[in-house]
């Protein structure tokens, strides 16, 4: 990016660039396989661990007399996600419950951080010397990915677990039966594999977006960029908040169908 003013093209392209450190030279900067967005990395965790200390100390504070708002607003959200396992979930679980109230609250906030102004972030951090920055952990491919293959292996150990041996049963016989073994095989990777790459690439397009349109009004005039961006803030409240809560459904509705038989 140019040093005097950046054309519209490189002001875009400066907002996509992450800040990587390159495993095999140690430098920042440098692309290759081996790379870790550390700005991805660094957010998302501050974020978990603000998350954890917030609810910790709510724990802490509990009290069977008169709750304080914060106390209140963690019970509500108890109620709402255990609400949720309950009309979705058919089996039992003490990991799904706790589970699912991290990936929502952990997913909002993250998102949450798409609703600062784009250039906050990486005016702050050009004070010590970063200029590659990207705010929103939930628009890296890297982090739905790796939730989602998360979810992914815990459908694999419940299905094994719950199941058994009429796993491997389920997998030749359904839904086809038995003479229609490479079929079945066939559908059931299928079924299984849509489900992680489902979750990442939805969770992911939508914040992706919704980034990119945010930095595209920040190229408008500033008398423009409060009206629209004020809009689109509203409207993206709302998205981010859908796309937080689907990831928990969808995970509640994997692990109820990785207990439940085709049978």
């Amino acid at each position: 990016m140019s040093l005097l003013r950046p054309t519209e093209g490189e002001y875009v392209q400066h907002h996509l660039d992450y800040l990587q450190l390159n495993l095999h030279t140690f430098k920042l900067g440098d692309g290759g396989f081996w790379t870790l967005n550390l700005d991805t990395l660094v957010i998302s965790i501050l974020i978990g661990v603000l998350f954890i200390a917030v609810f910790y100390w709510a724990a802490r504070k509990v009290t069977s007399g008169t709750p304080g708002r914060l106390q209140n607003f963690v019970e509500m959200l108890f109620e709402f996600v255990d609400s949720m396992i309950k009309e979705a979930f058919h089996g039992k679980s003490a990991l799904l419950a706790p589970m699912s109230l991290t990936i929502f609250v952990w997913i909002f906030l993250m998102n949450c951080m798409d609703l600062l102004p784009v250039d906050l972030v990486p005016k702050i951090l050009a004070l010590f010397g970063i200029y590659a920055v990207r705010a929103v952990p939930t628009d890296d491919l890297n982090v739905t990915f790796a939730m989602s293959i998360t979810v992914f292996l815990l459908i694999i150990f419940y299905n094994v677990k719950v199941k058994g041996w009429h796993l491997i049963k389920e997998i030749f016989c359904s839904p086809f039966g038995i003479w229609l073994f490479p079929v079945n095989i066939l559908f059931r990777f299928l079924e299984e594999i849509v489900k992680p790459v489902s979750l990442s690439l939805r969770l992911y397009g939508n914040l992706f977006a919704g980034e990119l349109i945010f930095v595209l009004i920040a190229l408008l005039p500033w008398w423009m960029q409060w009206t629209l961006g004020g809009i689109w803030s509203l409207f993206h409240l709302l998205i981010i908040t859908i796309q937080a809560f689907i990831f928990m459904m969808l995970t509640i509705v994997y692990m109820s169908m990785a207990v439940s038989s085709h049978d």
